[in-house]
């Protein structure tokens, strides 16, 4: 099966296994697992931060983030399909017993002039207070689009004259790195806290890691603790996400490469009625109305192509590291036929 759901669904290459069998490990919870800690060190350092805590999820460092930067009654600000408010149950509610603020951005990114007059007014006790901004990018919603540059310095800037809290959902951080050909610490720098995945372009089986200041981070663990998410000889996942970090990130340009490719084939197929932009690795296109996407789908798999439905009509691909060019060679011939 040619396998287009997502790019968490990645296996270990034997590389990254052997990497991960040479780990070094001991007990996290006493902070003594020297694998989790050089991957800690070697992430807060690309970006640019003091510290860094390796997560199991990227739904949990965002939580850890959220919980440990608001107060109760506190709003977030977001986009409409930010991941934080439609795919992690509920987790700001039920979590940090915050609400949210929802953006009707473009693709799922938003521009400081369209958040102005979300900020609430912090002396009108009728309002919660307005606490955090934050941005998904890429934007998997949006069909992983990218933030540019300077809209993300600009709302860096609303943020401190506001006193607000910034953060960033990178789950998908180094496939918008890679196609705009910017710097992790530029990045680092605009960010009180960041969420990166190692599970999703970088192929890693578990992981995801919150960047931030030795004094958000300690907060950080010891909220985690308290969920549950301590682990102990967690060296094992952490070397493969050493392995992930020091030699998955530069061919991602392939993975944005095959889904251009893919891009052009359904421009050209007559019950496709949009393709969205293609900016890195995900491929979100717009079936015919009288086309049942659940049908779709089913054909698909009957070919031996497995994909996911994204709400109404909208199907998504997501290219990986495991999606080859045959792959793509078989998808190209494939799909037309259907």
């Amino acid at each position: 099966m040619i396998e287009l759901r997502s790019d968490t669904l990645t296996k270990p290459s034997p590389a990254m296994l052997e990497a991960m069998f040479a780990a070094t490990v001991g007990d996290d919870v006493f902070g003594e697992d020297v694998s989790v800690i050089k991957l800690e060190s070697y992430a807060a350092s690309m970006f640019g931060k003091e510290a860094a805590l390796f997560c199991t999820s990227g739904t949990l460092t965002n939580q850890l983030a959220i919980m440990a930067q608001t107060s109760p009654g506190d709003e977030v600000i977001c986009d409409q399909y930010a991941h934080i408010f439609k795919y992690e149950g509920g987790g700001m509610a039920s979590n940090a017993h915050v609400s949210a603020r929802l953006v009707k951005g473009d693709k799922g990114r938003f521009k400081v002039e369209d958040v102005l007059e979300l900020i609430n007014n912090p002396n009108d006790v009728h309002q919660p207070l307005t606490r955090m901004i934050a941005v998904e990018n890429t934007m998997n919603k949006g069909g992983g689009a990218i933030y540019d540059f300077d809209d993300l310095k600009a709302l860096q800037v609303l943020c401190q004259k506001h006193g607000l809290v910034y953060h960033l959902d990178g789950a998908r951080i180094f496939n918008a790195l890679v196609a705009s050909q910017e710097s992790p610490l530029a990045h680092g720098a605009l960010f009180d806290s960041i969420s990166i995945c190692l599970s999703k372009g970088l192929g890693a089986p578990v992981g995801s890691l919150l960047l931030g200041t030795k004094e958000l981070i300690s907060k950080a663990r010891r909220i985690r603790k308290r969920m549950g998410g301590g682990w102990r000889q967690a060296g094992y996942l952490a070397e493969a996400g050493m392995y992930a970090l020091q030699n998955n990130i530069g061919r991602l340009v392939e993975d944005h490469a095959h889904a251009k490719e893919i891009g052009k084939m359904l421009l050209g197929i007559n019950y496709i009625q949009n393709v969205y932009p293609i900016e890195t690795n995900i491929v979100i296109f717009e079936l015919d109305g009288k086309i049942n996407p659940q049908k779709y789908l089913q054909k698909l798999a009957e070919n031996g192509i497995l994909a996911v439905s994204f709400g109404g009509q909208l199907i998504r691909f997501v290219t990986h590291l495991d999606f080859s060019r045959n792959d793509l060679d078989v998808l190209l011939q494939t799909l037309p036929k259907i």
